[in-house]
């Protein structure tokens, strides 16, 4: 696979001004040049960078979640759990959260979370326990993490995981969003019956 200059600078985090300088020092030569003259990087060079990165360079982070505002007392109490957990690892940190459903992969911090998990910014991630980051999901952003070398560690594996009126609301919020997708889809094909009917009268 090969990358633009801008995709390749988003790739690892940096400006596509780091890339034209690193160019001029001979630092990292693009793979190639098109007929237009456009610097095209390969995985190979992608990788190589990856693992150039000291792990001092890269931070911790402590991710907190509940489903609704009513919990901000929760909320609170997973933060300072997880600044106490990770302050104790002596290494840059920090705290992401978010209020929103374990189904809801449109949160911002969890959006921010995957951008620095796929710029290679990331040493370790510390979740409270495994819901907190996603409720279904959670295989692949774990396995997204290994392609870039990063851990997920779970801090109370052994604690009770979900609260059972949160996982009864994310339940039914798949309910709402499949039932919204069928009336809709009803809707439209009552829509065109009714419009078929109306030409033939």
């Amino acid at each position: 696979m090969m990358y633009s200059v801008g995709e390749f600078a988003k790739k690892i985090g940096k400006s596509v001004q780091t890339l034209r300088d690193w160019e001029k020092k001979g630092i990292l030569i693009p793979a190639y040049k098109t007929k237009g003259h456009h610097r095209m990087y390969s995985e190979d060079q992608l990788n190589e960078i990856f693992q150039r990165q000291k792990p001092s360079e890269r931070i911790n982070i402590g991710y907190g979640r509940v489903s609704a505002k009513h919990q901000k007392e929760d909320l609170e109490r997973q933060i300072a759990l997880l600044e106490l957990y990770l302050a104790k690892q002596g290494k840059p940190f920090k705290i992401i959260s978010d209020t929103g459903s374990g189904i809801n992969y449109n949160k911002s911090g969890l959006k921010e979370l995957i951008k620095l998990i796929g710029t290679n910014q990331i040493e370790t991630i510390y979740i409270l326990h495994k819901d907190r980051l996603i409720r279904f999901g959670y295989e692949l952003i774990e396995e997204f993490c290994k392609i870039h070398n990063t851990r997920l560690e779970i801090i109370n594996k052994d604690e009770e995981q979900t609260q059972e009126e949160e996982l009864v609301e994310d339940i039914l919020n798949i309910i709402r969003v499949f039932s919204c997708k069928i009336n809709g889809r009803r809707s439209h094909i009552n829509k065109k019956i009714i419009e078929k009917l109306s030409k033939n009268e």
